[in-house]
């Protein structure tokens, strides 16, 4: 008996991960992780820091720190040092404030993950509450310490720290404008790209003739078929099953896996053969993810949608602006930071989704239900609270949230959730006490627990 419950426990965690990557990974986070590594190299820190100053205006400061989050790349497990570096390099309390509140909630990684995996309404939301009440916190705080503010802008002498120019070249804009597109294309579900514009059909010999009702089943149904058996679908608890095309994605994001530990790992140091290996798998394997796969029992059915037409444009700019506009050490440093990345969040964020998957058979849908089934102040704050004590990682606590929805979690409370749980883990608690005093922090808890809870009981309303 418990050993077939353990079996259930890890068929569940392994089907909801083969799931998660044949559905995910490809058109979602790989671009992003692309995005992610070209911001980290190619954007300088100064075009972001030197807004952020005490005595710069705030209606510079404030959306400066606002958006730094998002072109800095941060996620809830490097907002942390560069919080701190910021603030004592002399950045201003209100604005550093802001960017460690709104930072880990509008990094590429989790809006991408969030909008696909849970709902654009939540990824929206995400965006603009936490932008919002960042500023809000922001403010309050330069407001309440004001006299320590002043203080710790002396010390610093941030008008040096922050003189300095950067500038951010058009090519690089033109280059992060096409790798955006890459995700856009491959995760926006709309007809122009979604539709196929022309089919091939892949059938047996047997199925040639047309109204045979004798004819046997194609392969691709058969493999479909025990896919299915293995990972049973279950759209009540978020379980999507893995398709034939699935399948072949997953080998080919293991082969790229083992070329990219061989030709990444070193990048910095010179590109080898694994390299081009590695980078032309990541090319042909976001094609083939963009393809239209359709298994019936007489056959299968491949389509070229506007999304390959797309990507194949989109991919053919990115290479060529990589060969003919940048020097080869910078894109060695982008493919570096890129993969360091990958080897940051990829391992936790395979463990979360295996948790998450095993978690559906452990939690009770009861529980769920019970705590936070409406969109009540209690509810938003137990939201909240879980954030404090479950943290998990940027990208991890996604999986966990859509396991939350599918067992009956309110979206108002799991928004605060999300909101909550880059912010108020024990261990970014005591950091940010280290930084800036336990009285700042505290009240800086405080009211990052009320603007959590707000933003839920705001959206449960609005969305309800």
């Amino acid at each position: 008996m418990i050993l077939q419950y353990l079996g259930n426990l890890v068929q569940t965690g392994l089907g909801s991960l083969a799931a998660y990557l044949a559905a995910h990974v490809l058109l979602c986070l790989l671009p992003a992780f692309l995005i992610a590594g070209a911001l980290a190299a190619l954007f300088p820190k100064e075009a972001i820091t030197k807004y952020l100053g005490r005595n710069t205006p705030k209606w510079i400061s404030y959306p400066a720190a606002a958006v730094g989050g998002f072109v800095l790349a941060v996620c809830s497990c490097t907002i942390m040092p560069l919080f701190a570096s910021i603030y004592k390099k002399g950045a201003g309390l209100g604005p550093a404030i802001t960017f460690l509140f709104v930072g880990p909630a509008i990094n590429i990684l989790a809006i991408s993950l969030t909008g696909v995996a849970v709902g654009m309404d939540i990824a929206i939301a995400r965006i603009t509450l936490s932008i919002a009440f960042g500023v809000g916190i922001g403010l309050l705080m330069a407001w309440f310490f004001r006299k320590s503010d002043a203080a710790h802008d002396a010390e610093t002498n941030q008008q040096d720290a922050f003189a300095q120019s950067a500038v951010v070249p058009a090519r690089t804009w033109v280059f992060f404008a096409l790798l955006l597109g890459i995700l856009i294309a491959g995760t926006l579900q709309v007809g122009l790209l979604t539709n196929s514009y022309l089919a091939f059909e892949l059938r047996s010999d047997a199925a040639l003739a047309a109204g045979d009702v004798s004819t046997p089943v194609h392969w691709s149904y058969a493999l479909q078929t025990w896919l299915n058996s293995l990972v049973p679908p279950n759209p009540a608890l978020g379980i999507e099953g893995v398709s034939v095309q699935g399948v072949l994605l997953i080998g080919l994001l293991i082969t790229i896996s083992v070329t990219a530990w061989k030709g990444l790992d070193h990048v910095d140091e010179g590109f080898n053969k694994w390299t081009f290996a590695a980078l032309g798998l990541i090319t042909m394997t976001l094609l083939v993810a963009s393809f239209s796969v359709k298994v019936a029992s007489t056959g299968m059915t491949i389509g070229v949608t506007g999304k390959l037409l797309a990507e194949i444009v989109l991919l053919a700019g990115v290479w060529w602006m990589a060969v003919k506009k940048f020097e080869a050490y910078e894109i060695q440093e982008w493919l570096w930071e890129m993969w360091r990345f990958v080897k940051q969040i990829m391992p936790l964020l395979l463990v979360g989704v295996f948790v998450a998957g095993a978690a559906r058979v452990l939690i009770p849908a009861t529980w769920i239900t019970t705590l936070a089934g409406r969109n009540t102040v209690l509810a938003n704050l137990a939201g909240v609270l879980f954030g404090v004590f479950m943290y998990f990682p940027t990208l991890v606590e996604v999986p966990i949230a859509q396991t939350f929805l599918s067992l009956g979690m309110q979206r108002g409370p799991l928004l605060a959730y999300l909101l909550a749980d880059p912010e108020l883990s024990l261990q970014s608690i005591l950091i940010t006490q280290s930084i800036i005093g336990k009285k700042k922090t505290w009240v800086y808890v405080g009211m990052v627990a009320v603007f959590s809870t707000l933003s839920g009981l705001i959206f449960g309303w609005v969305s309800g």
